[in-house]
């Protein structure tokens, strides 16, 4: 339904079917303007492509190679076409998000745009945008966001007709069912029993929770200019992600009617770390109280505040081994595997306020938790990860809770 002040939704929507599908969510009168901007920014990336093959001797740029060019686009924009990042700001994408997120705050958290092939490539896989490395069980993730709302959702927005994307309806909220995983064993490219096309015409939009069950159908070469973008809470109910996919960097090429939002959310998630340096100081002092009234600052929701902890285990992970001497003598390549450039300066900004015996140290506090969140041998879930690997895809700790792991420092 839509109304002068852009489109409304019902949130329950997203938490019984892990998606909503919205009609022209780009008003008809902006949709040839933003396919004229994103053409220009998809040429001058294609040029920084380009000269990355050459500087590396590689056969074929990203462009000619990859089954599906995506875009950063706040690398690329200035001010004749910040329009596509204004549409980032707009009601019917930003006031939707805003709709859906249970937080006084909902920033920006990443903006691309996802670009045919020069030549087919056929189906991707199935997947889930998470991972047991680097995230908390698929069951606490479910739990979390069903107690208390997304703590993030992303979009698909079509400047050109678009039906590459499948879902399975309601799958955010589960494991995967025994005859998925026997599918998915069988041919992970294949379709899925209950599984649906997203059939989008130039203009409408798919939200959707990043734990649904999802799948590229086809990376034809079929022009697809297709807009992805994500939106995360700040001071909502619970504590979702630590990174974002732009720095304020690019703020300086924008008008200045568009610079304030971006300033506002970086201030967000400087309390954010804030509040991650107290929790962390608090388990290096074994200050029990003071890490409960952290924990319920970060994440206020009293449900799911085991799920938080889990997060910050791994962001302690990476923080420990990117403080470590190693990690300044590793390649670019290696460097990026763990932690992504375009949110390095985040990581930087909570390293900076610890000393690497610290780390070492925390590393420790968070020692059992770690232990209890890995699995006697490696394993292989399809549609989950990409890889086998030592830690629960998708149970939490059992009879382990936040008294249970505050005990576990001694």
């Amino acid at each position: 339904m839509s109304t002068d002040g852009g489109i409304r939704v019902d949130p329950q929507q997203i938490l019984d079917d892990g998606y909503i599908v919205l009609r022209n969510v780009i008003p008809p009168a902006l949709l040839g303007q933003l396919r004229n901007s994103f053409e220009v920014l998809v040429e001058r990336q294609k040029v920084i492509w380009e000269e990355e093959r050459r500087r590396d001797n590689l056969p074929g740029s990203v462009w000619e190679t990859a089954p599906q060019p995506r875009l950063t686009y706040n690398n690329l924009v200035d001010e004749a076409t910040a329009d596509t990042v204004a549409f980032c700001l707009h009601e019917n994408t930003h006031g939707v998000s805003k709709q859906l997120i249970r937080g006084s705050e909902v920033g920006l958290h990443q903006m691309m745009l996802m670009c045919s092939p020069v030549r087919d490539h056929g189906p991707a896989r199935w997947h889930r945008d998470t991972g047991a490395d680097s995230d908390a069980p698929l069951e606490g993730l479910h739990h979390d966001m069903m107690e208390n709302g997304p703590g993030y959702v992303q979009w698909n927005i079509p400047l050109y007709d678009d039906d590459v994307l499948w879902v399975i309806p309601g799958s955010h909220r589960r494991a995967n069912t025994e005859a998925e995983n026997r599918q998915l064993q069988k041919d992970d490219r294949a379709p899925l029993p209950g599984g649906i096309p997203v059939k989008l015409r130039a203009g409408d939009g798919v939200v959707y929770t990043n734990f649904i069950l999802h799948w590229g159908s086809n990376y034809s070469s079929k022009l697809r200019r297709t807009i992805h973008i994500g939106y995360q809470s700040y001071n909502g109910p619970l504590y979702r992600y630590f990174h974002l996919w732009w720095s304020l960097d690019f703020i300086s090429r924008l008008p200045p009617d568009l610079r304030e939002p971006f300033q506002n959310w970086a201030r967000a998630i400087n309390r954010e770390h804030d509040l991650i340096e107290a929790i962390y100081r608090a388990m290096l002092n074994r200050d029990a109280d003071g890490f409960r009234a952290g924990l319920a600052a970060l994440h206020p929701g009293e449900k799911g505040r085991m799920v938080c902890a889990t997060i910050l285990c791994k962001e302690a992970q990476i923080l420990h081994a990117f403080t470590r001497p190693e990690f300044a003598g590793q390649t670019a390549e290696e460097q990026a595997q763990l932690v992504a450039p375009l949110t390095r300066h985040l990581y930087e900004d909570v390293a900076r306020r610890f000393t690497p015996a610290e780390f070492e140290q925390l590393w420790q506090r968070f020692a059992v938790l770690d232990a209890r969140l890995q699995a006697d041998a490696d394993q292989m879930v399809a549609g989950t990860q990409a890889n086998p690997t030592r830690y629960r895809v998708y149970e939490m700790p059992e009879n382990f809770d936040v008294e249970a792991f505050i005990a576990s420092w001694a």
